[in-house]
């Protein structure tokens, strides 16, 4: 059986009798019109309050139910119980049995919102069920007690689970949805009417006046903190601004001096730049003068060791032709000699035998004389050849000493760039420095925030002492409330003192007159109030507006340091940074009639914009000729290497070629020489021999040999031909400055 209670202190109100064994769980309903009751004994009722008498019944005996919940609006129960299946109890019928997987499920409870079920196990997990339920049921377990659950509860609100088991563990979950938001709470309401007592009332309104005292005295003396407060901030103001124009006077004359010092260490650069340049140039022409003169006497050199082989070769051809035509005739003449004495020497044979072996003798001598002569003229002519091969070699070392110098001469010109390099640096240094004031007046300006930080502060402090001061009223409201008890015992005792009574009533009525008075004084306080709240206003919105252009300026200057940063990429692209630059002057420099209308920080802040612009103009005009000079530098200096490289390779193309000629020449010279010699002195033997006619010595020259030396002949002369060719091709060749060598005369 079970029993409602009417009122506290507790009173049996009612006996609601239906079950036959021990109640395990008993619901109210969301309105607490109903309860719903379960047992050991398999029944779940539903009870009315009202009437004490049951409205519906559900019973199975073969379960022993735990625990039943109620749905918000009391039309549907579940209920778990032994049989291991959750049961959904609408109109005393079972609508629906989910069962639970062959677990024992010991406790059950719903959200009041109606959309969240969760069940506890015999094993101490929970599980979320699937809502509204299905057949077979959907859930999500959640291990958490190590033995079964015997409590369940949902919080007011929706927002959090709690359980117990008998493993002596309290839970709490924190109930989400299926994304990890918290579920929101339905609102609260509550009641509009409050009972309250008439004396209370009266009370209520004494304290009432007492504080509102207290309120004026506490706001006059929160006005008079206030305006020591402004003056204050207005004097530090004013220091500030004071400081901050002396600071901007300061570096106004700064950026001048510094103006100054970089215009003339921009002439003096310029200067140096200029004189180094035409020194440069100069020492380029005397340079390139010396070596085309040098270049000239080499080729006027060649030239004449060119016509000097040229003569000798052509002195060769004619004396071989000479010979050749001298040879011929004498072979014509023995020839017809031969033919008409053959027959007569035939005879005197054997008598020339004798005077041939004389012969003989004189022809070897004479031929060791010969030969001796023409190692002579060789020795001699290998002594010339090699005497001017070692002037040739003199001269080039002479060449590749003045090489070095020009090459030293290049490495003082790079020094020079270096030291110019250098200068540039120290002016980004000095813009670095530049950077840094501005810095500076950065932090100036978040010292400002600072202060009207510390001055948000300082409101919430006097905040917090109206909060204590407000904590003191209740305090006074608790003595007041002693006040009154002690004034119910005078009550009790008034008739003995009625003259007191009377001297009180005097009293009061003074009282009343000063009371009337209070209020004429809490009136015009109200009114001072009333000032002082617009006063306050007007301070908050000032300090909003200030506050608005504070930002203003912050996102004015982010944007300008974002454009700046874009503007910075074209660096090396002149024309689209001048554009770039002049877009921002656009964008950010307002116009004069704007400017003479601002104030003092308008005007401080135009000039430093335009001081600004101009030296950032002034550093780009200065990286643009610093990237100009450079090229032109690099330029000369690639251009003087690859001419001194092509100058070099073509003078030992020219050397190696010439001594390949040289030795050739010599070579063929000395073949010719000896065969001409051999040939020269065997004809002229022979001819004064066959003029002496005395016989030829030795074996007589047939004509296939004769066709063999002129088919060598052929040879020597299409190799010398060949040679021609060569040196033709070697003088035709271009300079290194893209000209030609004049053309040679070459005999043919």
């Amino acid at each position: 059986s079970s029993g409602i209670n009417a009122e506290w202190p507790l009173r049996p109100g009612g006996n609601l009798k239906g079950h036959n064994g021990k109640v395990r769980s008993i619901v109210w309903s969301q309105d607490d019109s109903k309860i719903i009751s379960c047992g050991v004994d398999g029944a779940v009722y539903e009870w009315s309050v009202y009437t004490s008498k049951r409205e519906g019944e559900s019973v199975l005996k073969t379960c022993s139910y735990t625990c039943a919940a109620v749905s918000p609006d009391g039309s549907t129960t579940f209920a778990v119980g032994s049989d291991k299946t959750l049961k959904e109890i609408s109109d005393s019928q079972i609508q629906r049995e989910v069962p639970a997987a062959d677990t024992v499920l010991t406790q059950c409870a719903i959200s009041r919102s109606g959309r969240m079920l969760f069940v506890g196990t015999a094993q101490g997990s929970i599980r979320a069920m699937k809502f509204p339920l299905t057949v077979p049921g959907e859930w999500t377990e959640h291990q958490c007690h190590a033995s079964s659950i015997t409590k369940m509860r949902i919080s007011y609100d929706d927002g959090f689970l709690f359980t117990v088991g008998e493993d002596a563990c309290l839970y709490t979950f924190k109930i989400m949805d299926k994304e990890g938001r918290g579920l929101k709470a339905k609102d609260i309401t509550y009641a509009e009417e409050i009972l309250i007592s008439k004396s209370d009332l009266q009370e209520k309104d004494t304290a009432m006046k007492e504080l509102k005292t207290r309120v004026y005295e506490l706001n006059m003396e929160n006005e008079y903190q206030l305006r020591l407060k402004d003056m204050n901030h207005h004097e530090k103001t004013k220091e500030l601004t004071e400081k901050f124009i002396q600071e901007m006077e300061s570096l106004k004359t700064k950026n001048q001096v510094l103006k100054t010092d970089k215009d003339k260490e921009e002439a003096k650069h310029e200067e140096e730049r200029q004189e180094l340049i035409e020194k440069q140039h100069q020492e380029l022409q005397d340079l390139e003068s010396a070596n085309n003169q040098k270049l000239m006497a080499e080729y006027e050199k060649y030239q004449e060791l060119q016509a000097k082989s040229q003569r000798m070769q052509e002195e060769y051809e004619r004396q071989l032709a000479a010979k050749s035509e001298s040879h011929k005739q004498a072979l014509r003449e023995q020839t017809e000699q031969y033919e008409t004495k053959l027959h007569e020497k035939i005879g005197q044979l054997e008598a020339a035998h004798d005077e041939q072996r004389q012969t003989m003798r004189i022809h070897e001598e004479t031929k060791k004389q010969i030969e001796e002569d023409a190692d002579r003229e060789i020795l001699d002519i290998k002594n010339m050849y090699e005497r001017r091969l070692r002037e040739e070699k003199e001269g080039n070392m002479r060449l590749t000493g003045e090489t070095g110098i020009m090459k030293k001469k290049f490495k003082s010109q790079e020094q020079e760039i270096e030291a110019l390099k250098s200068d540039i640096n120290n002016l980004n240094t000095e813009k670095s420095k530049l950077n840094g004031v501005i810095k500076s007046l950065e932090k100036d300006i978040l010292g400002l925030k600072k202060e009207i930080q510390e001055r948000d502060e300082t409101i919430q402090d006097k905040e917090k002492r109206i909060y204590d001061l407000k904590k003191k009223n209740q305090e006074l409201e608790k003595f007041k409330f002693v006040l009154d008890y002690k004034i119910r015992e005078l009550k009790k005792q008034i008739e003995p003192r009625e003259n007191d009574i009377k001297a009180m009533k005097d009293q009061i009525q003074e009282m009343d007159t000063e009371l009337e008075r209070y209020n004429k004084n809490n009136t015009a306080l109200d009114l001072k109030i009333e000032e002082s709240k617009q006063k306050l206003k007007a301070n908050k919105e000032e300090m909003a507006l200030q506050r608005q252009k504070v930002h203003d300026m912050e996102a004015e200057l982010k944007r300008f340091r974002t454009d700046v940063s874009n503007c910075v990429q074209y660096i090396q692209d002149p024309q689209m940074l001048k554009s770039s630059i002049v877009k921002l002057n656009k964008k950010y420099v307002q116009s004069e009639q704007f400017v003479e209308a601002a104030g003092m920080d308008v005007d401080i802040q135009k000039e430093y914009a335009r001081q600004r612009d101009h030296l950032e103009r002034s550093v780009a005009s200065f990286r643009k000729k610093l990237t100009k000079d450079q090229q032109i530098h690099r330029a000369d200096n690639v251009r003087i290497m690859q001419e001194n490289v092509s100058l070099i390779k073509e003078i030992n193309d020219l050397r190696r070629e010439l001594k390949i000629a040289r030795t050739q020449i010599s070579s063929l010279k000395y073949a010719l020489n000896l065969d001409q010699n051999k040939k020269v002195h065997d004809l002229e033997a022979n001819s004064n021999v066959l003029k002496k006619g005395a016989p030829l010595p030795g074996p007589i020259i047939s004509i296939e040999e004769l066709d063999q030396s002129k088919k060598i002949v052929e040879i020597q002369k299409s190799e010398i031909k060949r040679l021609r060719d060569e040196l033709r091709h070697s003088i035709n060749r271009p300079l290194s400055n893209g000209q030609r060598l004049p053309p040679m005369e070459i005999a043919q």
